[in-house]
């Protein structure tokens, strides 16, 4: 199956010159999201991975299918202001400006290896946050696992820069 061919893409979204890769039809088609999810999950297979933690929102989708086949638990990292008990929060850099994350405080202990999951990584300053969180609270990051990336913004290269390892499943040139 090609991955690829499963994705949509939306011209001019959410701006005039942007290529917009919409997974939501990946996620319909059972083949489609079977394949992403087994091929995510397959160089974790029989690791230890205590923790598979999903960004808000297509994360969730795809982290919570991930954790369920490596037997692992799940954290989401939301936006700012959507989570109910204690959080800790770090700002980290969007395209076009700055955005705010946090997690529970109590939701990854020390020590605990974390799988970061999310659907595509384009320059990478949100899946920077959420490993800089991570680490903050203790986790160890063993890797970021995403479905689409997109090189030529070199959010992979500044991941892999902080010494966590980098998967994605499908690259599209451009933005």
């Amino acid at each position: 199956m090609r991955l690829a061919e499963t994705v949509r893409t939306i011209p001019h979204y959410p701006k005039k010159g942007i290529l917009f890769r919409d997974i939501t039809t990946l996620l319909g088609d059972a083949r489609a999201f079977r394949t992403a999810v087994d091929a995510l999950v397959q160089p974790w297979a029989g690791a230890r991975i205590d923790k598979v933690v999903g960004m808000e929102a297509r994360g969730f989708i795809l982290g919570g299918a991930v954790a369920h086949q490596l037997s692992a638990g799940f954290v989401p990292i939301r936006k700012k202001g959507k989570l109910p008990h204690q959080t800790i929060s770090m700002a980290y850099a969007l395209e076009y400006g700055v955005d705010e994350m946090e997690i529970h405080s109590d939701a990854v202990t020390k020590g605990e290896k974390v799988l970061l999951i999310d659907d595509l990584i384009a320059t990478g300053g949100t899946a920077e946050g959420a490993i800089k969180l991570l680490q903050k609270i203790g986790a160890e990051v063993v890797a970021a696992a995403f479905v689409i990336d997109l090189p030529d913004l070199g959010g992979a290269k500044k991941i892999e820069a902080l010494g966590v390892p980098v998967q994605s499943l499908i690259a599209f040139e451009g933005h």
